[in-house]
């Protein structure tokens, strides 16, 4: 199905690249080279898929990540940066994207990143079967068809694959993950290299969810496999 991306990069070669390959696959794709008119057209494009570069003139990429979260808007972000280090790229994820790709990448990576975040989009946007569906654990309740979450019923904000990562953990609890299962189960896809996105995701749910994310209680670490969620056996209500 045709979707909306809006490409926000300012070397109009990777520009005009990105667009064409992503039109090649049948979606309507917009083009920004400048930051500031970039945040205000994802502002008030209601696109997809927001494809971002790091480095802009006029307002950044992770000044725009940062502006859209805190304006409510959480259009799926995949990050681009032409940086390699560990820390650009968990800044970027902290500032609220979803996905990031380190310059040069393939077209066949940047088609398949796509496919897999609009994937996830369209899962979240099927109608639920039911209004509210909850996981109730010792104090952590997750409102499946809401797709929100309450820590000692407080709400506490996600962004969507946050949330995504929770949901998939929290329905099998104590079942161990290894980060390559978690990347192709929640992220869509299996890459060598990228296992880092998950333990950057895993790091933030810790500072959102536990009291002391050094001596986790829900997210644990199973020390040379992966991460497994513990809470006890959910209770699982639907609305009748």
């Amino acid at each position: 199905m045709k979707k909306r991306i809006l490409v926000i990069e300012d070397d109009q070669d990777i520009n005009n690249l990105i667009a064409m390959n992503l039109k090649d696959m049948n979606h309507d794709v917009d083009t920004c080279d400048h930051g500031k008119r970039g945040f205000q057209m994802a502002l008030k494009g209601n696109y997809d898929i927001l494809v971002l570069d790091l480095m802009l003139p006029e307002m950044d990429g992770l000044e725009i990540c940062r502006a859209l979260r805190a304006a409510d808007v959480y259009t799926p972000i995949l990050m681009l940066t032409a940086r390699d280090s560990e820390a650009d790229r968990i800044v970027g994820l902290e500032m609220g994207a979803d996905d990031y790709l380190t310059k040069p990448f393939s077209v066949r990576e940047l088609q398949a990143r796509v496919k897999a975040m609009l994937r996830r989009v369209a899962m979240l946007t099927q109608a639920p079967k039911v209004d509210s569906d909850q996981l109730v654990f010792d104090g952590l309740t997750i409102e499946v068809a809401k797709r929100s979450v309450k820590l000692n019923e407080q709400e506490v904000e996600l962004t969507g694959t946050e949330f995504d990562l929770l949901l998939y953990m929290a329905r099998q609890p104590s079942l161990v993950f290894s980060r390559t299962q978690l990347l192709d189960n929640v992220w869509g896809y299996q890459h060598s290299g990228y296992e880092h996105t998950v333990n950057s995701h895993i790091n933030r749910l810790r500072n959102k969810l536990e009291a002391d994310p050094a001596k986790p209680k829900y997210i644990l670490t199973v020390w040379g496999v992966g991460y497994k969620f513990e809470g006890g056996a959910p209770r699982e209500n639907s609305a009748s």
